[in-house]
């Protein structure tokens, strides 16, 4: 099958067929499009990561509606465990 990983000669193949479909004028745009998104992916998922670690004790109280469907909801499952 294929042992031996991807060496220069295949890198260097690759690069040859990228700049042959986008062109050399092509290139820094694509490149800085795709750091954009690299960047913008890494701060979305540390975003979450943060998400995550907040504790109950740190969140937001509820407030008006949200706070009584809670309360509603609360109360109907003490109701049906008794």
């Amino acid at each position: 099958m294929f042992r031996g990983g991807i060496g220069a000669p295949e890198i260097i193949l690759v690069l040859a067929v990228v700049v042959l479909l986008f062109g050399a004028k092509k290139l820094p745009e694509l490149a800085r499009g795709s750091g954009r998104a690299l960047r913008i992916f890494k701060a979305e998922t540390k975003g979450l990561i943060d998400d995550d670690d907040e504790t109950p004790a740190e969140a937001k109280p509820l407030e008006g509606r949200e706070a009584d469907a809670a309360r509603a909801e609360a109360e109907r499952q003490a109701d049906k465990t008794d």
